[in-house]
């Protein structure tokens, strides 16, 4: 089995969402509630209806002028590229769950009731496994693996 290595310069809207993070104030969303399009996301997410949840999560991201509409475009790109590997397209399950990754890592541990660490380590053992794979092999994906979100700390959708 082949490893696949793609790592690649984020895209130009992705590293200017990851600069404009840096310099972010995020406290004020770590223990806030979860708006309902979130928890709507979520619930998508984890049943697995990713082109939903990307409909839901993408309308959050785009109203949302602040910051945290990049903890919404991260959820949405993993939500996305566990889409592409359904779909059987290597690269673009591959490119979308980097660049979720990457613009989630500024709202760990805990945001919005969200266990961010838990689903960036979960998605990246996805990823890992995707790259071992390769596109040759993507169908032998193990699908249980695909973490679920579920939501604010407790909660179940």
């Amino acid at each position: 089995m082949a490893s696949h290595s793609v790592y690649r310069r984020p895209h130009p809207r992705t590293a200017a969402a990851l600069e404009a993070l840096q310099e972010a104030d995020l406290a004020r969303w770590r223990r806030a509630e979860p708006p309902p399009l979130l928890l709507r996301g979520l619930a998508e997410f984890d049943q697995r209806q990713f082109f939903e949840q990307h409909e839901t999560l993408e309308a959050l991201w785009r109203a949302e002028p602040e910051p945290i509409r990049f903890l919404y475009q991260g959820i949405l790109q993993v939500g996305v590229g566990f889409l592409h590997l359904r779909r059987g397209n290597f690269h673009g399950a591959v490119a979308k769950l980097e660049s979720g990754l990457a613009l989630l890592a500024a709202f760990e541990p805990v945001c919005l009731g969200v266990d961010i660490a838990r689903l960036r380590r979960e998605a990246s053992a996805c990823l890992e496994a995707i790259l071992a794979l390769g596109p040759e092999q993507l169908g032998a994906f193990d699908w249980t693996m695909v973490p679920r979100v579920r939501g604010p700390a407790g909660s179940r959708q």
